[in-house]
């Protein structure tokens, strides 16, 4: 099936199998691919959490609101996470970027404040958000991106101290009972000529 094909059939899961697996090779697969994710810069500010520890999943299960179930009951939870502290950003890009790329960062990101350098970074962690969701779509992986959770306190629970979490993608193999699923609830998107112009 063509990478076109997946992705007219791949969906937002929102009930998963209990019992569903993902094989080891796909977790290691889904951790390089991520690990390939592009950034500005080669910036990188990010660090992915697997979990799969069930008392963990647990945890974070219960502060994530309505997706509680999903992150359970889905085989791991990734949970994407941003530098908290630009100095430690800014040391991390003297250690292992080009000069070039440290003057693009002062210029264009750090010159406008923190605010924005925050801003600027929480883009690149989005950047590989994207990454995963077509990885798991080309090898057949079910996943659900989750915004409805409390970064806080998967903070509190993860306690990896030099980052905080944007948001989280549960991954596993979907109920058949699951009513989101295409053949239940058709997809639909607004059509291509609306949202893709050309001059």
């Amino acid at each position: 099936m063509s990478f076109l094909e997946k992705m007219k059939t791949r969906y937002t899961v929102k009930k998963y199998n209990p019992q569903g697996t993902i094989s080891e090779e796909q977790v290691t697969q889904l951790k390089e691919i991520l690990n390939l994710s592009p950034s500005s810069i080669n910036s990188q500010p990010w660090n992915f959490v697997f979990v799969s520890n069930p008392e963990i999943k647990e945890k974070l299960g219960e502060a994530s609101y309505f997706n509680k179930n999903k992150i359970i009951e889905s085989n791991q939870i990734i949970v994407f996470q941003v530098l908290k502290n630009s100095e430690d950003f800014e040391k991390q890009i003297e250690a292992t970027l080009p000069e070039g790329s440290i003057n693009y960062y002062n210029n264009f990101v750090k010159s406008k404040g923190e605010a924005a350098i925050q801003s600027w970074l929480r883009h690149q962690v989005y950047l590989s958000l994207g990454v995963l969701l077509s990885a798991c779509a080309n090898m057949d992986i079910d996943s659900t991106p989750m915004e409805g959770i409390e970064p806080e306190k998967y903070d509190d629970i993860l306690k990896n101290e030099k980052y905080e979490t944007l948001f989280a993608v549960a991954i596993g193999e979907r109920s058949e009972d699951d009513s989101n699923q295409p053949k239940v609830t058709p997809k639909t998107r607004l059509k291509a000529e609306k949202v893709i112009l050309e001059f």
